[in-house]
């Protein structure tokens, strides 16, 4: 029989009692009767009931990295891989809709915070945003994306996005706004379609003149 994860079930059970309750609403003698374990085996893994939810939240960046490093085929394109990354992180946010709240509670809070707690939460984030790079640096290879800023920081921008993404989109699932508009407003900005493309001609018609 397999050894049971008492960490793992107690973050878990963390997590589904959040999607129902607000933080201060929870106790952890509701965590203990939701994960069938007593108070001393939560204090065994966690200080106190603040310490429970910074872990939990911070476990999201973990699983968040997992998905994202999976081995991705070199027949497709840097578009292709950019926008299965979102979709990846997007369906991440609406799956784990609580966790996504929780890592949104702890993400305010730790701006206020100095010390471990706040060094803790950065290098997660840093490692989160590490991960995006490295499909954000094939396309800085490739020309495709700016090369005048870090990977990483283009990848803050994206996540951010991504994040208003899922917190402000309120239609009915399956009905949001196509990821690929998102990813097309983080590579092209909010300029007109058209404006852009008369730009661009423009450009070209110039830089042909100059040939002759």
């Amino acid at each position: 029989m397999a050894k049971r994860n008492r960490r793992l079930e107690i973050m878990q059970a963390a997590e589904k009692l959040f999607t129902a309750h607000r933080f201060h609403e929870i106790t952890l003698d509701d965590v203990t009767r939701e994960a069938g374990v007593g108070k001393g085996t939560i204090y065994r893994h966690f200080r106190d009931k603040d310490d429970l939810f910074f872990q939990t939240a911070m476990s999201g960046f973990d699983e968040l990295c997992e998905l994202l490093r999976a081995p991705k085929s070199k027949s497709v394109s840097f578009a292709g891989q950019l926008l299965g990354a979102c979709e990846k992180v997007s369906a991440f946010f609406r799956r784990r809709r609580a966790l996504f709240r929780m890592m949104q509670t702890e993400e305010s809070r730790v701006q206020w915070c100095k010390g471990d707690l706040r060094r803790q939460w950065m290098a997660q984030r840093r490692k989160l945003a590490a991960a995006v790079g490295e499909v954000l640096a094939r396309g800085v290879d490739e020309d495709a994306v700016r090369g005048d800023l870090p990977p990483e920081l283009l990848a803050v921008f994206l996540l951010g996005m991504l994040r208003t993404h899922a917190r402000e989109v309120t239609e009915p699932p399956g009905k949001e706004p196509d990821l690929r508009v998102v990813v097309d407003l983080f590579l092209e900005g909010a300029a007109h379609r058209a404006r852009r493309s008369a730009a661009k001609n423009k450009a070209a018609r110039s830089n042909a003149g100059g040939r002759t």
